[in-house]
């Protein structure tokens, strides 16, 4: 059997179980992968043009353009497993500034960064279009860097 690239990933990076499987499900698990001084790089923006869920009251769906944008510290999420927690969403109900706020806390749960910005853009429905955004900072880290 050759060894491949995906089998020097999955030994690099044991935790990570989604990406170049094609068996990954939907589960709503965000996936990180360690890099010390990752703060350094900036910036990490991710940029989700297809996100769905529904109406929490009427059960309509919904649809928006999603951008998260945070300065890593020593993580950064993994984007097939961003890709698939994004997903566990589409029958979910919610108002769009829950989402907003939901989507900020288990981005900074898992990746603990230097600060963290969430905005959700949906498209208009009844003549309202909606953007909410949530923001996040480690007030303490972001001096210190």
């Amino acid at each position: 059997m050759e060894y491949t690239q995906t089998d020097q990933l999955l030994e690099e990076y044991p935790d990570v179980t989604k990406l170049g499987n094609p068996d990954a499900q939907v589960d709503g698990v965000l996936e990180t992968i360690e890099m010390p001084y990752l703060h350094k790089v900036g910036e990490v923006h991710l940029h989700c043009t297809e996100f769905t869920c529904r109406c929490p009251i009427t059960n309509q769906p919904d649809w928006a353009v999603i951008d998260i944008h945070y300065g890593p510290d020593t993580r950064i999420v993994e984007s097939k497993s961003a890709k698939l927690y994004l997903e566990t969403w589409r029958d979910k109900g919610v108002f769009h500034e829950v989402l907003a706020q939901h989507l900020l806390n288990d981005f900074v749960a898992v990746l603990e960064p230097l600060w963290l910005d969430v905005t959700v853009r949906f498209n208009t429905r009844g003549g309202i279009a909606i953007t909410a955004s949530a923001s996040w900072t480690n007030k303490e880290e972001k001096t210190n860097v």
